[in-house]
Formats: structure tokens, sequence, C-alpha cells
């Protein structure tokens, strides 16, 4: 019991990440590819060439569609 406890206090404690993959399909070509959250550089599509995501200063700015979210 003081195993429970003990966890549970450090899950209060240490903060879970925010940052996420994702699965994010091209506008032009359909094509699926897995995309950090909090980008620092643009993704371009592996297949034809075309912005899939953007850096913000933050969170990242999708120009596809977001199919999952991986965690």
């Amino acid at each position: 019991m003081e195993a429970e406890d003990e966890l549970s206090e450090w899950s209060k404690i240490i903060p879970k990440p925010r940052s996420v993959f994702l699965q994010v399909k091209c506008p032009d070509c359909g094509n699926e590819q897995i995309v950090f959250s909090h980008v620092a550089t643009v993704v371009h599509c592996n297949i034809c060439g075309a912005t899939l995501a953007e850096p913000s200063g933050g969170k990242v700015k999708i120009k596809g569609e977001i199919i999952t979210v991986l965690e």
C-alpha cells in the first residue's frame, strides 16, 4: 500500500509532457506522415513536397488533416 501512495505522490510532483506525435494526411497527395506537435522547422510531405506543418513558437500549425494522436 505504501508503494501505491508513493507512486501517486510522485505523479503529482513530476509533470507529464504536453507534446505528442501526430499522424497527418497530406492535403495534396493523401500520404500519411508522422509529425511532432512542437516542430522547430517546416515539415514537407515526403511524396509531393507540400507543406504539412509550420512552427508557430509553440504548438504546430497543421496544414493537413490530423488522423490520429500518438501518445
